[in-house]
């Protein structure tokens, strides 16, 4: 069976799939105050197309896929399609990114399915005030609360947590403290330039060294060995039930053994999060193309992985990286 390698002996395991580029929160990272211009619906693939290119994706060896928007739970029907991709025995696991304000009322439904193994939550905040700032909504009760029904189900919990210098850096360490009693991993995730705002100085960041320095000054961490393709560097806490991860995405210290691609809500395949995108597969499908034709398409799409997310954001055919994550597929 041919799988999809890539020039570097890297194979693409793990697929990142934007339902939708819609959300229902604002967050100040991911888009613009006035929001994007959002795509006719037409334009974005079908759940049966999304279903196909996954089908095919993993008769060449992907296993995992990873659901994200703008909000996936903002797509009517979204469970109907998560039940559909369940009986793709060749998808060993199935895992969401929601903003949490939507999700609740289909926990239940989610975890019957069996193959939905983790939830990736996105909170910035355990300050009601700041929440709404920073996503210029006031959604922390139904996020809350999600949080809490993820936490006692049995999927897997992760809170993704944006550090943003100036707006949620004093709260590095209450989320750190945090798992000491809940069973969830906090991951702390460097800010990347797609919030509209364009490019950023890194030295205005907080990056991976100085998350953890913080991190240090209220906890001693051990080091947890994960798979070598991990996006985050892991750790444990004594006496804590749950886990804290750091996400370096943007100084990008992980590319090495990256095994992802990305396909967004309109059909753009793209090799990297930093990239233009590579290929149209919506065209493609609509003009006729077969499953060998998808084949032969994603086969030679891998050899223009570059090496790292730099490569590719110098590449990019506007020369910014100021591009909405909810477009992109955050």
């Amino acid at each position: 069976m041919h799988t999809l390698v890539d020039n570097f002996g890297r194979q693409m395991e793990y697929v990142r799939l934007a339902v939708t580029d819609r959300c229902n929160l604002r967050c100040q990272y991911c888009m613009p105050a006035q929001g994007i211009d959002i795509v006719p619906r037409q334009e974005l693939l079908s759940f049966k197309e999304m279903y196909r290119l996954i089908r095919v994706l993993t008769e060449l060896g992907v296993h995992k896929v990873r659901l994200t928007g703008g909000e996936p739970f903002v797509r009517k029907d979204f469970v109907g399609f998560l039940e559909m991709l369940s009986y793709n025995d060749l998808l060993e696991a199935i895992n969401i990114t929601t903003n949490g304000a939507l999700i609740s009322r289909h926990i239940d439904r989610i975890e019957k399915l069996g193959k939905v193994k983790d939830i990736n939550l996105s909170i910035d905040s355990l300050n009601r005030a700041k929440f709404a700032k920073i996503t210029r909504r006031d959604a922390f009760p139904e996020v809350y609360k999600t949080l809490e029904l993820l936490e006692k189900s049995s999927l897997n919990l992760k809170l993704n947590v944006v550090v943003q210098s100036g707006i949620n850096t004093d709260e590095i360490v209450d989320f750190v403290r945090f798992t000491k009693d809940k069973k969830v991993a906090v991951r702390f995730i460097e800010e990347m330039p797609f919030n509209g705002k364009g490019q950023r100085k890194m030295e205005e960041n907080w990056t991976f060294n100085k998350i953890l320095s913080e991190i240090k000054t209220a906890f001693d961490v051990k080091d947890i060995i994960s798979e070598k393709s991990s996006t985050s560097r892991n750790y444990t806490i004594d006496n804590h039930i749950g886990t804290v991860g750091i996400i370096p995405a943007f100084s990008r210290t992980i590319c090495s053994n990256c095994n992802r691609i990305r396909i967004t809500s309109t059909g753009t395949f793209k090799n990297c999060l930093f990239d233009d995108g590579v290929f149209n597969l919506r065209d493609f499908i609509r003009k006729g193309a077969s499953n060998d034709d998808l084949k032969e398409l994603f086969l030679s799409l891998v050899k223009e992985k570059p090496a790292n997310g730099f490569i590719a954001e110098a590449n990019r055919k506007d020369g910014s990286a100021s591009e909405s994550m909810s477009t992109i597929g955050g």
